[in-house]
């Protein structure tokens, strides 16, 4: 069986990517800071903190996801939490290229997480594909940064893919979780404008994506990883009222009372732009669930 390396194994895309490739009959190994008996998966040790990477966690061949870092929506952003949330994903992406490639270990693919922001934040009419720049801010400078920690295992010939992802839905502990949560009190509230696109991926297609990313060695570079269904944040909680039978009849929380709860964090909430996954769909990946009445149902 070919191993996989799964950094953030245990996270909310770990935990279903992990059972995803063990179906498969792939073997799975984490990458954990500390192992815990009675564990699903072997696991290595790693501390990003300390840049302590247990070197036989790799072996020729080995297929690496890359998938740990700090929880973007879990703190305020002040200037210490964001260098936590970009040296969580860049810093821990060179300890991985030191323990495998640099200690003359050679994965056969290195496959990274990131994130659709890496077009930038704000509102606008364009659709954005793999072709588009890097935009501007903080998310999208993490996502450029995340992306470049990558570049080295290119550089080294290793094959290398960057899976800018969508909000994941999932039945438990995703976005969904919480933007349906005032739904148990009969209530659907809507954020900000309104307007702001809501670029989306279900759990089980992200999963897809990943398994495709593995399997499929002409697959290299970044690729959108969005369900091509544009919806904006007012079109996704007016089909989860539907679904849950309750009216919208509240006012939109406005941007400014956002702004002073979150800080500069709103803008996760507030703005966003439409992601198309041209290359995923010339690649010839099908989406399980293309559209989002579906996949909410599913959720």
């Amino acid at each position: 069986m070919q191993r996989v390396v799964i950094t953030g194994g245990t996270g909310l895309v770990g935990t279903y990517l992990s059972a995803v490739l063990e179906k498969e009959n792939y073997d799975i190994v984490h990458l954990s800071r500390r192992s815990l008996a009675g564990e699903r998966y072997k696991s290595f040790r790693w501390d990003p903190e300390s840049q302590y990477c247990d070197k036989d966690a790799f072996i020729d061949g080995d297929v690496i996801i890359h998938l740990a870092g700090a929880n973007i929506g879990e703190k305020r952003w002040s200037a210490q939490r964001k260098r936590v949330i970009i040296n969580s994903r860049v810093e821990s992406a060179k300890l991985i290229y030191n323990a495998s490639v640099g200690s003359g270990i050679r994965p056969s693919a290195f496959i990274t997480a990131s994130g659709k922001d890496y077009y930038g934040s704000g509102i606008s009419d364009k659709i954005y594909d793999e072709a588009d720049p890097s935009g501007t801010g903080f998310m999208a400078e993490t996502c450029r940064l995340w992306e470049a920690a990558a570049d080295p295992f290119e550089a080294a010939g290793i094959r290398v893919v960057k899976i800018r992802t969508s909000l994941v839905l999932a039945p438990e502990g995703s976005a969904l979780s919480k933007l349906k949560a005032p739904a148990a009190a009969g209530l659907i509230v809507r954020l900000g404008p309104g307007r702001q696109y809501f670029p989306w991926i279900h759990i089980d297609d992200l999963c897809s994506v990943y398994l495709k990313a593995v399997r499929d060695r002409t697959m290299s570079g970044p690729y959108n990883a969005s369900a091509p269904d544009y919806i904006t944040h007012d079109m996704l909680m007016s089909e989860i009222a539907r679904q849950k039978h309750l009216p919208v009849f509240l006012p939109h929380v406005p941007e400014w009372l956002l702004h002073l709860v979150l800080g500069e964090m709103s803008e996760i909430l507030t703005t966003g732009s439409r992601i198309a996954p041209d290359r995923l769909l010339h690649s010839g990946f099908e989406f399980k669930y293309p559209e989002i009445a579906a996949a909410l149902r599913a959720c």
